[in-house]
């Protein structure tokens, strides 16, 4: 047998390893002295080191010399006989006293590794497994989606019967945060926007000569479609997430639950003047965007497609109907309903701590966003088969 001792300058350890240093297929480490938690950590680095070197089939941890062990260093043990068994080495140990065996009964190591094994390995769900998860969950979100429109038309009705009840400084309060403070990023997206439009339909329509009909494209694009669209996504992003955040945190904080206590209804307190807000801001913003859309298509049209400013401006007047703004300023209300209710329903689905509320806002933001695209594009065809358009 052959002796190696771990050397510290500052404190000399008081235990022994031994480890045999013959080739034979079985291995045997000796500890001895008082194994404790000061030591744990050294003694673990020796066992490790004699796992090192050699192809022996068996690891054999001799506790005959041991005066005294802890829980520290038997974590330890546990943890050598892991590692032993994962390359494939059998694993025994010889010689523990009563104290010692009576100190591993309390723990079973094979469940112990069972556990750990389990939890590094987790199982991957089958695709199908997946799928219907995902099946299941789109249809709880629809069902939760279709009760909380009708607790939100319930508690409308109710506002509508008795207006007094409806908190109107609260609904304006929410009315400059969405309208108000979202002109500079609504007016800078839009007249971007009506560049990028212009811009491409010139590219297109030169080819051909016809560049005054970039007016067409430019005016019906931002006023039937994009204008809309792209005002009331931006208002999901700014105060779909805001509604979602603010009576999410409340639903976590146990306000909600306070409000119901004193007979409030949460609904009718907190969503309908979001709600409300937001379809009375939302089409002034589009009415916004699509101007400022159509001054970008008057730059571009006027600076690259050799056009005047009253040829331009006549053209967008021939191409431009009443029908077509109209079309914008229904599905711009449509779409403020749709993200006042997604965005209020997220905030009271939040439960537990503050990781929900961010997932509450997210989720309001991609499910507002979805469904915007989804009733814009039936409304689309509703208007294209039934209106004037």
């Amino acid at each position: 047998m052959a002796a190696s001792k771990t050397k510290n300058s500052e404190t000399p350890p008081s235990y022994r390893v031994c480890q045999d240093d013959s080739h034979a297929p079985e291995r045997t480490i000796s500890l001895a002295g008082r194994l404790a938690l000061a030591d744990a950590n050294r003694i673990h680095v020796d066992l490790l080191k004699g796992l090192e070197g050699g192809a022996f089939e068996s690891l054999t941890l001799d506790l005959s010399g041991v005066e005294y062990l802890d829980s520290a260093v038997m974590a330890v043990v546990f943890e050598i006989e892991r590692v032993a068994k994962e390359d494939g080495k059998k694993f025994q140990l010889s010689g523990p006293s009563e104290a010692i065996k009576g100190l591993i009964a309390l723990v079973d190591p094979e469940k112990l590794t069972a556990a750990a094994t389990a939890a590094k390995k987790p199982k991957p769900e089958r695709m199908l497994a997946q799928i219907g998860g995902g099946a299941l969950s789109f249809l709880a979100d629809a069902r939760a989606f279709i009760v909380f429109v009708g607790d939100a038309a319930i508690a409308m009705a109710g506002s509508i019967l008795h207006p007094g009840s409806v908190r109107w400084r609260d609904t304006l309060l929410h009315a400059e945060r969405a309208g108000a403070d979202a002109l500079s990023l609504v007016g800078l997206v839009s007249l971007l926007l009506g560049l990028i439009l212009g811009f491409q339909a010139l590219i297109q329509l030169k080819q051909f000569g016809a560049n005054i009909y970039a007016a067409d494209l430019v005016g019906l694009s931002v006023l039937r479609e994009l204008g809309p669209l792209m005002t009331c996504i931006l208002v999901a992003g700014r105060s779909g997430s805001a509604f979602a955040a603010e009576i999410g945190t409340m639903e976590v904080n146990e306000e909600v639950d306070a409000l119901t206590t004193m007979g409030f209804d949460p609904v009718r307190f907190l969503a309908v003047p979001r709600i409300v807000a937001l379809t009375c801001v939302v089409p002034v913003l589009t009415i916004y965007a699509g101007f400022l859309g159509l001054l970008g298509g008057l730059i571009v049209g006027v600076g690259m497609g050799d056009l005047t400013v009253s040829a331009y401006l006549i053209q967008s007047q021939k191409a431009i109907h009443l029908w077509d703004i109209g079309q914008g300023l229904i599905k711009c209300e449509v779409y403020a309903i749709v993200v006042g209710l997604v965005g209020c329903m997220r905030g009271f689905q939040a439960r537990g701590s503050a990781a929900s509320v961010g997932r509450a806002t997210t989720s309001a933001v991609v499910t507002g966003i979805f469904l915007i695209i989804v009733v814009d594009a039936v409304l689309t065809l509703m208007f294209q088969y039934f209106g004037r358009g």
